[in-house]
């Protein structure tokens, strides 16, 4: 059975969400964690940037690091 990019994308995060929005991680290591889970889902073209909590633009908010201060955001390329 073949699943649309998209519906992997949101089933991924979806499953990490508990672990993904965890406020106390360092970012690295979040965004790590994250890009793993993603990857097991085979996504591809895609883009985690870790910006400042207010300076998420567009992007989809995927986890928040750093107490808060920080968020890591999901673009698809």
């Amino acid at each position: 059975m073949k699943i649309a990019p998209s519906l992997a994308v949101a089933a991924a995060l979806a499953l990490g969400a508990a672990s993904t929005f965890a406020a106390g991680k360092p970012c690295e290591e979040l965004k790590s964690q994250i890009a793993a889970k993603l990857d097991a889902k085979n996504v591809t073209g895609y883009t985690l940037d870790i910006v400042a909590a207010d300076k998420t633009g567009d992007a989809k908010v995927v986890g928040t690091c750093e107490g808060g201060a920080r968020k890591i955001t999901y673009t698809k390329k």
